[in-house]
């Protein structure tokens, strides 16, 4: 059995989920891509549980995948759409 650290802050062990399935697909020294993006997406298709097949919709099980934010694209909507610059990459949410 393995043992969870104790409920503090946010993080609460009674909520805690094992996974199903993980994927990873990523560059080594970290550059982003759009293949990496298509790569991430073929491997979702590829997965055979519930969530990823949509088997169970009722469930709110689910799959997909998780980005950086794309900084370039933030800063050009920020400031055409509402006026706003952003502060260096990194130094906002």
């Amino acid at each position: 059995s393995t043992r969870l650290p104790p409920k503090q802050g946010l993080y609460d062990p009674a909520l805690e989920k094992d996974s199903c399935g993980v994927g990873l697909v990523a560059h080594l020294k970290g550059v982003p891509s759009r293949a990496i993006v298509e790569d991430a997406g073929l491997a979702l298709v590829n997965m055979e549980h519930r969530g990823g097949c949509g088997c169970d919709p009722q469930s709110g099980d689910g799959a997909g995948i998780q980005t950086g934010m794309p900084d370039e694209f933030f800063k050009r909507v920020a400031l055409d759409d509402a006026g706003v610059r952003l502060p260096e990459k990194g130094s906002y949410a």
